[in-house]
């Protein structure tokens, strides 16, 4: 049986694991940690709570959605942390999408001096790489830029920007 001793308070997590504890209620509710509760309704989390929060981030690093994440974390039994393994078998599914991000990075460093891949025809050069603006056909966003490193445009808010 744990001891109060052994649980963290919410503050105590956020200080150790830099997530906010705003954070940590979202991820509560989304299930990727758990937490007990006082008597007097105060929330303690377990101390394998910062392995798991550890895990949250280098998944958000590489790139992983938090319904990705939960994904993940759903294949480890309830409340338990990654271990080695875990870490293991999860992390080679990223190797793909990290390999893809860095090519994508690599290409668009390399073009960084001529065309940041919007297709917004403020170059000379982009004369040449977007003639006529077909670029506009594909949609708002830098078209041009590669699909990895694009993130999903809400047409609405950019439609509607000052």
């Amino acid at each position: 049986m744990l001891q109060s001793r052994d649980l963290l308070t919410v503050g105590q997590v956020s200080d150790r694991s830099g997530f906010a504890p705003s954070a940590l209620r979202y991820y509560e509710r989304m299930g990727l940690v758990a937490a007990t509760r006082t008597s007097g309704g105060q929330r303690r989390y377990e101390r394998n709570v910062l392995r798991r929060l550890a895990f949250v981030r280098a998944a958000r690093n590489v790139g992983l959605s938090l319904d990705e994440v939960e994904q993940a974390l759903s294949t480890l039994p309830k409340g338990r942390a990654p271990n080695r393994s875990d870490w293991a078998r999860l992390s080679r599914g990223w190797r793909g999408r990290l390999d893809e991000q860095i090519r994508a990075l690599t290409a668009l460093r390399d073009g960084l001096d001529s065309c940041i891949g919007c297709g917004c025809l403020s170059l000379r050069t982009c004369g040449l790489q977007n003639p006529s603006d077909i670029a506009a056909s594909q949609g708002l966003g830098a078209a041009y830029l590669p699909s990895s490193l694009r993130r999903p445009v809400d047409q609405h808010k950019a439609l509607n920007r000052p």
